[in-house]
């Protein structure tokens, strides 16, 4: 998945968080992985200045995903389940 793919899939997640458990119990933990790399480098601040209600909308909607429990989410374990095609959901 290129790094493109990923935002686009983590903006998708962001903006309907309800698909978040969705893709949880379709055990979509590509995706998945993409939203916490997404959350974790965070929103640039030079879109603040390029695009700044794209980046108010991007900040709240990171800081609501940990709010709700994001942080739950362990990228070493996603990324093993992805790497091993794991049907079975990863410890949090």
């Amino acid at each position: 998945m290129t790094a493109r793919e990923e935002e686009l899939i983590a903006r998708t997640l962001l903006a309907d968080q309800d698909l978040i458990n969705t893709y949880h119990h379709e055990k979509r933990w590509a995706e998945l992985l993409a939203l916490v790399r997404f959350c974790k480098r965070d929103v640039s601040p030079d879109l603040a200045a390029t695009d700044p209600a794209l980046y108010r909308t991007l900040r709240e909607q990171i800081t609501r995903f940990y709010l709700l429990g994001g942080a739950m989410f362990n990228e070493e374990k996603l990324a093993a389940a992805v790497a091993e095609g794991a049907d079975k959901c990863p410890d949090s």
